[in-house]
């Protein structure tokens, strides 16, 4: 059988001087990291400073609908919702297809009983018959106790992926692993502030996911240039990265590719209440690539890495690519 002849587009093998790039890479990087940070910080108001609350953090209203015995048109609900200025309005099925939660935010100024029965109100115009089971107000405690949550969540995840890789490899493997997850993650904080999109629970699973596809994409690399650091124990510690990129780069592609078409068809047909998640991860995909080149490795080279196999174990610093 023949292969799909679109993939002979990809070279076999590249021979990129990625290291050599890396000493521009890398301020633009730092800027853009200390770009993110600012923006999302600023103003310093909490609980998400400057990024939009989600319900989830912020707090809001919960409603549970029944429709028993047709099962609830979701759709139809966010939809005549939307137009209410309700901010981060989430409608959800879950047990019975005749039951719904709907989660809404009270806006500036105005009462949650009112807005609740505004909300009731325009869900029994829209559809009929409706049942409304309850309604919760979620306050600002347990708001904040859900974002502390969903920070460590993030915290402790980096952490094991250190400890991971500090196993699997070496401590230097580690920090550069780790600077990569943060450089991603900064840069991602950044996107969800200037773009506007909700942060509640959804983005942090997507920015878990992030952590989740960076590592992978830099173990990819690293174990790569492991193997390489034993097979060419004369060559510079530069060309090995570059030959270790090189050689995973088509692979690397391929895989984020697919990704991204997944990604892409979702952000265009999954509708609004999955644009944001498909926009973060698509958008730390493409990040998460590029810190695997340009930040993981690159971090190696700063701190120097043992070779494997000798018995001198001699410590490389830093070595010049070849022009």
């Amino acid at each position: 059988m023949k292969s799909w002849p679109l993939i002979k587009v990809l070279p076999v093998r590249t021979n990129f001087k990625f290291v050599r790039l890396a000493k521009y890479f890398a301020p633009i990087s730092v800027l853009l990291v200390l770009a993110a940070l600012a923006v999302t910080a600023y103003p310093f108001k909490p609980p998400c400073f400057g990024m939009a609350c989600g319900i989830d953090f912020k707090g809001g209203s919960v409603l549970e609908i029944s429709t028993a015995p047709s099962a609830v048109d979701v759709g139809r609900v966010r939809a005549a919702l939307g137009s209410m200025n309700l901010g981060d309005v989430q409608v959800q099925g879950f047990g019975a297809p005749s039951s719904a939660m709907i989660k809404f935010q009270t806006p500036e100024g105005a009462s949650a009983s009112h807005t609740a029965d505004a909300v009731r109100a325009k869900i029994a115009q829209t559809i009929s018959p409706v049942r409304f089971v309850r309604t919760d107000v979620v306050g600002p405690k347990v708001s904040s106790e859900l974002l502390t949550k969903g920070l460590l969540a993030l915290g402790g995840a980096i952490l094991l992926m250190l400890v991971y890789i500090w196993f699997r490899f070496e401590l230097q493997f580690g920090l550069g692993a780790v600077a990569a997850l943060f450089h991603d993650i900064f840069l991602t904080f950044g996107l969800i502030t200037l773009a506007r999109i909700e942060f509640n629970l959804t983005a942090v699973a997507a920015l878990l996911t992030i952590i989740g596809y960076s590592m992978n994409d830099t173990v990819v690399v690293f174990d790569r240039f492991r193997e390489n650091l034993r097979k060419y124990k004369r060559m510079p510690v530069a060309e090995v990265i570059d030959l270790s990129i090189n050689e995973m780069l088509s692979r690397t592609i391929i895989t984020s590719l697919t990704g991204i078409f997944a990604l892409i068809a979702l952000a265009l047909f999954g509708g609004p209440s999955l644009w944001g998640l498909s926009v973060i991860m698509l958008f730390g995909l493409l990040i998460g690539t590029y810190s695997s080149i340009y930040i993981a490795a690159p971090v190696i080279l700063l701190w120097g890495v043992k070779r494997g196999g000798e018995d001198e174990a001699e410590a490389l610093k830093p070595a010049k690519a070849r022009p």
